[in-house]
């Protein structure tokens, strides 16, 4: 290995002065520039690949420069890192396969037969297949990237949120609205950030490090709120909850409901305009009140129903709509919100509608299986007011994912960055879920961070 890597740059230096060409060109720098960025990533697949992956998706989705490069690129790395994940665990053998994982293939031939029936099959199987690479590191290379290291993994996704939000804050400070559309802002802050803030602050013993995270979970549920995103708004606010019941952090929870209607009381105070104007921005999205508070949503649920009726058996295929167009075009795309708003509607309708009543049945037992595991987990921390297990988190990101996915419909478009962190985290609670919940409840005790992995052990 040491000697073709030492022949490397000879081999560069001769192809630079036989093909110039090649290195004055922007395609043909951007594929080597993604070649190298592959090949180190894979040199360190397990501390590597998995944060790369949802930079990737990540940096596709946002409102930053070089993001076409992004765009296909993201492709590249999944496949390449569920082919790496594939073969290692081949290899290793350390790692079990379970019905989850059975039923997420079942769900990709699922998608493959409402493909070969549609009218529009050849795009439909490139759908299919973004989910079968999807499951397919979801099940190799995420479960290869906690498995034995749940301390920095752990560690590191706190981090991760941490500097997200900052980025995020700082620059709409400045006036960029990096996340392209509200909806997307919503659904990554009430989904994902502030649940695993509010989690990284009841696991820290470290009173500055609490009171960090803490901070910052605040900041993420100000943007959620100021995204005006209802789904958003109704996802943090249930799962928040959960979790501090589940954890019995009783008391923070009406401290977090006492600073909500303080604030609210503040603002009305301030401006007495600004919650007849949130009202009618977030509650009715601009339609008549008299409509009801699910007028926004009338439209495309309608859609989708009348769509499931013309393809009951089948469904419109895998991804597609009933005119060819692609399904997911514009989830977390950079749209203005009117249209997305017009377009989302649900994520279990929208299924439906791709797959039809014959391919419906894997999807709906693999959601099954995943809120067993999440209802095991919360049982579990009912019973030992235990914040420091790896399933913590783990399950608080997917009842908030599935809980949101009601509202948007993004659960089975493998394209946007919130889907993929989605399916990872799912695959890696079947791992990391309780086997069952302790026969009584034991004692509260403060966690640490720094004993994840010890606390994850003791429940095996």
């Amino acid at each position: 290995m040491i000697v073709v890597l030492a022949f490397v740059p000879l081999l560069m230096v001769l192809l630079a002065l036989s093909r110039p060409g090649y290195f004055s060109s922007q395609t043909y720098l951007g594929g080597l520039l993604l070649f190298e960025l592959i090949a180190a990533a894979l040199w360190t697949y397990r501390k590597v690949f998995f944060p790369l992956i949802l930079m990737a998706f990540l940096f596709a989705g946002l409102n930053l420069p070089l993001g076409s490069f992004w765009i296909t690129g993201r492709w590249i790395f999944l496949a390449v890192g569920a082919l790496a994940g594939t073969v290692i665990m081949l290899k290793d053998r350390s790692h079990r396969v379970g019905s989850f994982h059975v039923l997420a293939l079942f769900c990709v031939l699922a998608g493959m037969v409402s493909a070969e029936v549609c009218r529009y099959t050849g795009f439909s199987f490139l759908k299919v297949l973004s989910l079968f690479l999807l499951f397919a590191y979801g099940a190799t290379g995420a479960r290869l990237a906690a498995a034995g290291r749940e301390n920095r993994f752990f560690s590191g996704m706190l981090t991760g949120c941490e500097l997200f939000v900052a980025a995020v804050t700082l620059l709409a400070v400045g006036g960029i609205e990096v996340m392209g559309n509200p909806n997307s802002l919503g659904a990554v802050m009430g989904v994902v950030i502030a649940p695993i803030l509010l989690w990284g602050g009841l696991s820290d013993d470290s009173q500055s490090l609490r009171h960090r995270h803490f901070a910052l979970c605040g900041l993420a549920l100000y943007l959620t709120y100021r995204s005006h995103s209802r789904s958003g708004i109704i996802t943090v606010f249930l799962a928040c909850s959960v979790l501090c019941i589940a954890l019995r952090r009783y008391k923070l929870l009406a401290q977090g409901l006492c600073a909500v209607l303080i604030l609210v009381a503040s603002s009305v105070i301030i401006d007495p305009q600004a919650v007849p104007a949130f009202v009618d921005d977030v509650l009715y999205k601009g339609k008549d009140p008299t409509l009801g508070v699910l007028a926004s949503r009338d439209t495309p649920w309608k859609g989708a129903m009348e769509s499931i009726k013309k393809h009951f058996w089948f469904g419109s295929g895998f991804g597609v709509t009933d005119n060819g167009k692609d399904a997911t075009e514009l989830i977390g795309s950079v749209e203005t919100d009117e249209r997305i708003s017009r377009e989302n509607g649900s994520s279990y309708l929208t299924i439906t509608t791709w797959v039809g009543l014959i391919g419906l049945p894997p999807f709906l037992l693999l959601l099954l299986v995943l809120l067993g595991k999440i209802m095991r987990t919360l049982l579990w921390m009912l019973q030992t007011g235990n914040a420091n297990h790896p399933a913590v988190p783990l399950a608080i990101v997917t009842l908030a994912g599935l809980i949101h996915a009601g509202f948007e419909d993004w659960l089975f478009a493998p394209g946007y960055y919130l889907c993929v962190f989605f399916w990872t985290m799912a695959f890696l609670l079947v791992d990391f879920a309780p086997w069952a919940p302790l026969p009584s409840f034991s004692a509260p005790w403060r966690p640490r961070l720094s004993r994840v992995a010890s606390s994850f052990a003791a429940t095996r």
